[in-house]
């Protein structure tokens, strides 16, 4: 039988393939951003409560209704402020810097683990962390100064709220199905309020979308739930190399030897962590 590292590790690395398609699927989204965020978050919920409601998951909430209060916080951050700060970038962006400027939240991860969630940060840890911001700055800069885009700020602080999300969610007593599916209730709910004033708007990208949201964070949260959130965050760190392929090949977006080489580097210190064993200090 599976060891919970073997199990949440594998967990996370499913993870990874399926958010290798995100950053293309939100590019290629023709629509205001507020309701695209919206109508996907929404779709992952309804897709999330049927499992939920069958498997009488639900009874939780009952009992335990104080853990609302971390939940919707996980659906404002994580979903709702991040989604939206994720779209816009990416949109004012190309899908390949939002692939890769999104890493950055291992450092994020690294930082939160060890200061809210008591994670132990190793020697091997701290080595793998410096490989994979040297592969995202690299591939950015194009071994250059660096230069801000325009979107770009907003995907650097994306993953800042994503981690802050996560750490909450750690710590809520409630299943990981129940966790996400609440967090994307709360999140799609909050995200009508900006749509009021820009407008609605449809597109069946949105339910794509939604059922890689649906899947992701269900599957995330299992994962975490088994293993260090620094860990987990650092295998979902080569996301970017599924994501550049898929952008060359439907968006004729250019890679580089920098893009080639600061990949090389996050591949390598994602290799790293995945070996590392969950511990706490």
């Amino acid at each position: 039988m599976p060891s919970r590292e073997s199990e949440g590790t594998l967990l996370a690395l499913i993870v990874l393939l399926l958010l290798s398609l995100e950053p293309v699927v939100i590019k290629a989204n023709p629509v205001n951003p507020f309701a695209f965020a919206s109508t996907a978050s929404l779709f992952a919920s309804c897709i999330l409560w049927k499992p939920l409601l069958a498997t009488g998951k639900t009874g939780e909430i009952r009992e335990k209704p104080g853990e609302l209060k971390k939940t919707f916080l996980t659906g404002l951050f994580a979903t709702a402020i991040a989604y939206s700060l994720f779209t816009y970038g990416t949109k004012m962006s190309t899908a390949i810097n939002s692939a890769i400027l999104t890493r950055f939240e291992v450092f994020y991860s690294f930082l939160i683990g060890w200061l809210f969630l008591r994670e132990r940060i190793t020697t091997k840890g701290t080595f793998s962390a410096f490989a994979l911001v040297s592969g995202v700055f690299l591939v950015v800069t194009g071994g250059k100064g660096v230069k801000v885009r325009e979107g770009d700020i907003l995907l650097l602080l994306t993953p800042l709220f994503w981690q802050i999300g996560h750490a909450i969610a750690k710590r809520t007593s409630y299943s990981p199905l129940t966790i996400a599916t609440l967090r994307n209730t709360f999140g799609g709910l909050l995200l009508l309020i900006p749509v009021v004033k820009t407008g609605f708007a449809f597109t069946p990208l949105a339910l794509a979308e939604g059922a890689i949201i649906a899947l992701t964070q269900s599957l995330w949260y299992y994962s975490i739930a088994r293993i260090n959130l620094s860990k987990a965050t650092a295998i979902l760190t080569p996301s970017p190399v599924l994501s550049v392929i898929v952008s060359m090949v439907l968006l004729g977006e250019r890679v580089t030897v920098y893009h080639i080489a600061g990949l090389t580097l996050i591949i390598a210190g994602t290799l790293l962590v995945a070996l590392e064993k969950s511990e706490r200090r």
